[in-house]
């Protein structure tokens, strides 16, 4: 959500930004709305003062018998007590529109997010890890798995398409990869794990900026509620319409969670394999702050999902999405891509994201800072540590064996109870 104040102050910076995302100019739009909405409050405003004044005069003209000033008071307040739920009720539904629209609007990009259209535009920071060399043509992660329990088949029988059942040893290799990351990020890098709900309301997914304007990527149950795409979700509502005091801040979380996605978007796009499906499991990290702990905040959460990389031995890159690319709420994010070499190409396992104040406005999440009598909106990131569905892919592509197996990496063995090598 926007600052209307910001915008009022400095409306040329703010379509400056949106232009940025590719768009026209809203304030026009905006600063109309919010100077009819002010107008009709003034009104109102205005109108219960002088009925509140009038109904004080009534009493004093009757004290004084004087029976005429008494009747002209009354019919003036008689007639603001019918005019004024009027006045009430445009000034909501102007109000309303206003929020509608700035409830639609994207986050700005910050100014070293480069200007762009989509991912082709996006910005190579750095390379990490080996590519793996093999003696025999790699395979694509669906066709090396399908012999080691990755079952497709059933799983479109009994849901339709995008959906898996994994069984045997890849069942407990993605069951190691999500406990593993998890481990990693409470042990090492001190967010504390949540078990959150995956059934949330509009309010929460309006929070973090899915709702209004992404209901056709979710889904929703037939009481009203709606299953998380993300756990960021869960996590980031933890602190909704809460007053922190500054010391508590950062605040870091993180879950494992089952996430489910309609991919309304994605028609034709990956149909084969793991890497969109409607429901996959995902490592989440969320991050609370202050403005000022935002941006080294955001450094700090993408480097602790390159850690799982690292640890795992995937090589990747690090990309810094360009002003077109990125996600509807942040303000700058990076994205990391694993090396697959079935399909000889990158592709994305991690996105983190810094959001600014822009979902701590749309929660009303609030600090108070050391030294001040106000409070300030949190700022909020989120970032992916990892997606586990993405990562089982990583590993059985760059793992994979001529002989049609899959290495296990070093530190996941312990999890798979010493377990070296999964063979078909």
């Amino acid at each position: 959500m926007h600052d209307i104040r910001l915008i009022r102050e400095n409306a040329a910076a703010f379509d400056a930004g949106l232009a940025r995302r590719g768009l026209e100019p809203q304030s026009p739009a905006i600063l109309a709305l919010d100077e009819r909405r002010r107008a009709l409050a003034t009104e109102a405003q205005a109108a219960l003062a002088r009925r509140n004044e009038a109904s004080k005069a009534i009493g004093a003209a009757k004290a004084a018998k004087d029976d005429a000033t008494a009747a002209t008071l009354m019919a003036e307040v008689a007639t603001l007590k019918e005019k004024l739920p009027a006045w009430e009720a445009d000034e909501r539904v102007v109000a309303e529109a206003l929020d509608e629209m700035l409830a639609t609007l994207p986050n700005l990009p910050l100014e070293d997010v480069p200007l762009g259209a989509d991912e082709n535009d996006n910005q190579l920071v750095h390379e990490h890890g080996t590519r793996p060399v093999f003696d025999f043509a790699p395979r694509e992660h669906d066709e090396v798995a399908a012999p080691l329990g990755m079952d497709f088949a059933s799983a479109v029988a009994m849901s339709g398409a995008r959906f898996v059942a994994l069984r045997g040893g890849i069942a407990r290799l993605n069951r190691a990869l999500g406990q593993f990351m998890l481990d990693l990020h409470t042990r090492e890098h001190g967010y504390a794990e949540i078990a959150p709900p995956l059934l949330v309301r509009d309010e929460a997914l309006f929070g973090t900026g899915q709702l209004p304007k992404f209901s056709e990527d979710l889904f929703r149950t037939t009481d009203g509620r709606w299953l998380i795409p993300t756990a960021e979700v869960s996590l980031t509502n933890l602190v909704r319409e809460q007053i922190m005091d500054q010391p508590m801040l950062p605040l870091r979380m993180t879950a494992l969670t089952p996430c489910f996605r309609s991919e309304a978007g994605a028609a034709g796009r990956d149909t084969r394999g793991l890497v969109r499906q409607h429901q996959f499991d995902k490592v989440e990290m969320v991050s609370v702050v202050t403005a000022e702990q935002g941006l080294e905040e955001l450094e700090r959460m993408t480097a602790c999902a390159e850690r799982v990389l690292d640890l795992l031995g995937l090589p990747y890159r690090r990309m810094l999405l360009c002003s077109g690319d990125m996600g509807f709420g942040a303000r700058k994010t990076y994205d990391l891509e694993v090396w697959l070499p079935g399909q000889d190409r990158y592709r994305e396992i991690s996105s983190c994201s810094y959001c600014g104040d822009f979902q701590g406005r749309r929660m009303n999440a609030r600090y108070r800072p050391e030294g001040e009598k106000g409070t300030r909106f949190v700022h909020t990131l989120n970032g992916s540590g990892l997606a586990v569905g993405r990562t089982l892919v990583a590993v059985i592509e760059n793992y994979q064996q001529a002989d049609g197996s899959v290495m296990v990496p070093d530190v996941l063995q312990p999890y798979m109870g010493g377990l070296t090598r999964l063979e078909p």
